[in-house]
């Protein structure tokens, strides 16, 4: 899979916000969200359109912790096959070439990788801010 990007203390400033102010962690979960769209807005267009579903079920679910995105849901199922290929249908005679990594989301990721860590970096440092702590 893709190598994270990890976040040095992460933990441990995610507890001193909450000392600071029950509510402040949540600042976390947003920083997250915005740093993730970039990826998402990459890979977005790139997906095949009939109804638009498909590009619709992309999402952003992160946390105080991680930055995630999902794709596909129970009105797509279908996501994962499209992302990742592989065989479905009757019989499994629709095929579609498998890649480990994807077409989209991980795709977008790889590209993306440098420009998604500045923002994420910048985004953690807006949330410093907003705590009223310093930033070395």
């Amino acid at each position: 899979m893709a190598e994270p990007v990890r976040v040095k203390g992460l933990n441990e400033f995610r507890r001193s916000l909450k000392q600071l102010d029950k509510d402040a962690p949540k600042a976390l979960r947003v920083a997250f969200n915005s740093a993730a769209e970039l990826i998402v807005s990459e890979a977005t267009p790139r997906i095949p359109r009939r109804t638009g579903r498909a590009q619709g079920s992309v999402k952003v679910r992160s946390t105080q912790t991680a930055a995630r995105i999902v794709g596909g849901s129970k009105r797509v199922p279908y996501y994962p096959w499209l992302d990742f290929g592989g065989s479905v249908g009757r019989k499994k005679t629709v095929t579609r070439r498998f890649l480990k990594h994807g077409r989209y989301i991980y795709d977008s990721y790889f590209r993306n990788r440098d420009k998604f860590r500045d923002n994420l970096s910048d985004e953690l440092n807006q949330v410093v801010k907003q705590a009223g702590l310093g930033v070395d």
